[in-house]
């Protein structure tokens, strides 16, 4: 009996994953090995001064707050849509193709993409909520629906927050926010990180824990 009520007095630890793209990547925590990564354990020269897994805001985070990673699915220069840098195509390595493999039970999944879509020009495409086609998923808008539309079905009573990285085209940003608010996805816009190689540094690394500490309430 008493063994029982230590084990309802406990608190269960939260279980996070993080959809992602090469800002959450590090070496040796990639699904596979055929993610590329642009976190090294020995960092390329003058790339990054992050060369430790601990310095990484999703491992600060969990950490900080006792959680428990579940799977982090990012892989650098990755897009949501399928169409990617120079218009090839992306599909294998998109946010849409990896959306499912995120663990069987998360309790808060952590989507930290847009950036390459982005940086890459992809087509912005126009809002599509239903009947997406694959063609469709070549353009950024709905792309991004047909994913929160999955998630939100897929992941039930799970936390989704989606993170937006500062200085984005605003047809990015701006489709985030209404999307998001489409599906009644909370987001968070970054900003003012400090970066290295357009990359969070180890000092932007700690403000995107502060920021994300602040929108969730958690300081």
């Amino acid at each position: 009996m008493l063994m029982l009520l230590c084990f309802v007095g406990m608190k269960a630890q939260k279980q996070i994953s993080i959809l992602g793209d090469s800002y959450s990547t590090f070496e040796g925590y990639a699904p596979c090995d055929t993610f590329d990564i642009w976190y090294f354990k020995v960092p390329l020269k003058n790339r990054t001064d992050v060369t430790d897994v601990k310095q990484t805001w999703w491992h600060k985070f969990i950490k900080k707050h006792n959680y428990r990673l579940c799977v982090n699915n990012s892989f650098s220069g990755s897009t949501i849509c399928f169409t990617g840098y120079r218009k090839e195509d992306y599909s294998n390595r998109s946010f849409v193709n990896r959306m499912k493999e995120l663990g069987n039970c998360p309790d808060i999944i952590f989507i930290f993409g847009g950036t390459n879509d982005s940086w890459a020009g992809s087509p912005i495409g126009e809002y599509k909520y239903s009947d997406w086609t694959n063609k469709d998923l070549y353009t950024f808008r709905p792309a991004m629906a047909y994913m929160l539309d999955y998630m939100t079905t897929r992941y039930l009573n799970t936390e989704i927050y989606f993170i937006v990285n500062n200085k984005l085209k605003p047809e990015i940003t701006n489709s985030i926010h209404d999307i998001c608010n489409h599906y009644n996805v909370k987001y968070l816009d970054l900003k003012d990180i400090d970066k290295k190689g357009n990359h969070p540094s180890v000092k932007g690394m700690e403000q995107i824990v502060d920021q994300l500490d602040e929108f969730l309430n958690l300081k």
